[in-house]
């Protein structure tokens, strides 16, 4: 943890960063910060501008809201590319509410040096983040906790830009109810996380993340419940599909998750086979739809 060192240099590239964001009509400036600073004297220096802070956890910006920030705390590893730290930023920031969809944003952050603040970019989350609204992510947190179905979401869309060793994998992950949810699915083989402890299948674990993206190639749905935890994997889902609709192309694995998410009170997380598409379904139906790409941040759609 590097504290921000409010030199001559920072000061400079802030304000040349507040000066672009008054230019081009910016919606305010994200700085992207390793490490707390003096946030009463940063913030006189901002005066009014409108400065987000973002940080890889909470210590790091601790005492930025009694000084007037809005701030959002990424909870991810400091040694995570900048681009993907940027667009959890971006995201949370617009799940929050701290952000339109379609803002114009100055960001300030380390992309040369590490712990050295030297970079500045103007990013347009319009061109980003689509249609992604807060209240969009909150409709689904009725169901399941939002922190859960975030983990979760993040980890199916890694699946499904990356895939594993190069090669698409089609996966579905069933989150929350799980005491409902499990009567409704049966085992199609070994799984992999029986008999491990629950502290052994969080996923707040990035090692139990790594894990889940192997077990992913196996066949069956990944079951996690509310609390974050990887209850079963390799699991058929038999739950009745009558009298639901949805879009031409969409395989058993689809129409498995839009079932169960009927039944229960779960939501199911799918992974296209062919194209790595995410589709978030909630009460029978595909609530979102997310297209991962290789060098831009997710997308998040309505359907």
């Amino acid at each position: 943890m590097t504290p921000i060192r409010l030199t001559d240099q920072f000061k400079s590239l802030l304000s040349l960063a507040i000066k672009m964001s008054k230019s081009v009509d910016a919606d305010g400036v994200l700085l992207m910060t390793d490490g707390p600073a003096e946030w009463s004297k940063l913030k006189k220096i901002c005066r009014q501008n409108k400065i987000l802070l973002a940080a890889d956890s909470a210590e790091h910006l601790e005492g930025a809201e009694e000084a007037g920030f809005d701030r959002v705390v990424l909870d991810m590893p400091g040694s995570s590319p900048i681009y993907e730290r940027l667009t959890q930023a971006l995201l949370e920031a617009v799940a929050d509410d701290l952000l339109a969809p379609g803002s114009l944003v100055v960001a300030l952050y380390s992309g040369f040096e590490a712990e050295s603040i030297d970079s500045i970019s103007i990013i347009n989350l319009g061109e980003h983040l689509d249609r992604l609204s807060g209240r969009d992510l909150r409709q689904l947190e009725t169901c399941v906790p939002l922190d859960t179905l975030k983990i979760v979401v993040d980890l199916a869309v890694e699946i499904g830009r990356d895939g594993r060793e190069g090669h698409p994998i089609g996966t579905m992950f069933v989150v929350g109810d799980s005491r409902r949810v499990m009567p409704h699915t049966h085992s199609v083989g070994f799984d992999p996380v029986k008999g491990y402890n629950r502290k052994d299948r969080n996923l707040d674990d990035p090692r139990v993340r790594e894990g889940i993206k192997e077990i992913a190639q196996l066949d069956g749905a990944i079951i996690v419940s509310a609390e974050n935890y990887v209850e079963a994997t390799c699991r058929f889902v038999d739950s009745p599909a009558a009298n639901i609709s949805l879009s031409k192309g969409l395989g058993a694995r689809h129409w498995a998750a839009a079932a169960i998410s009927r039944e229960t009170r779960a939501v199911a997380v799918t992974v296209s086979q062919s194209n790595g598409t995410v589709r978030i379904f909630q009460n029978g139906e595909v609530m979102l739809r997310i297209e991962p790409t290789h060098r831009r941040p997710m997308v998040w759609k309505n359907v």
